[in-house]
């Protein structure tokens, strides 16, 4: 088990990709996150990162949305135990108060190292995250 939240971020950069890592995000406010975030992906673009600036990830994000990719599956680094994996949002017909309407709709998949978390606890935090997208307003509470 993993006594911190440490986020890693995929990045793509020239020759590859690199993960910078936002250590104990748990205690940061998404605007903290964001800023931070910014700083190691330019870093990393820029081929600044630090060793340890790219250790100690407990959970990873890797978005491919902005290449147009609606979906995929990411495999698990340890020592991670989940990496999640963000799809781009696309427009499509939704069902809301019984009318057709057009809705933002994104995929993500969450993989988990099941010596760690269980699928139903991933499900949980799907459910969760979910319903965070939807009410952005629940993250600033």
């Amino acid at each position: 088990y993993h006594r911190d939240v440490n986020i890693g971020v995929a990045v793509a950069v020239e020759d590859g990709l690199l993960v910078p890592v936002v250590n104990n995000a748990d205690m940061k406010s998404l605007s903290q996150i964001n800023l931070e975030v910014k700083d190691l992906a330019g870093k990393a673009k820029s081929k600044k990162l630090t060793p340890q600036e790219m250790q100690g990830n407990t959970f990873t994000v890797s978005n491919l949305g902005m290449f147009d990719i609606d979906e995929f599956t990411a495999i698990i680094n340890p020592p991670d135990a989940c990496i999640l994996a963000v799809g781009s949002i696309i427009k499509k017909p939704v069902v809301k108060d019984d009318q057709i309407v057009v809705g933002n709709m994104m995929k993500v998949t969450l993989s988990c190292d099941h010596r760690v978390v269980d699928g139903a606890t991933g499900a949980q935090f799907l459910q969760t995250l979910k319903g965070m997208l939807e009410n952005p307003v629940l993250m600033l509470v």
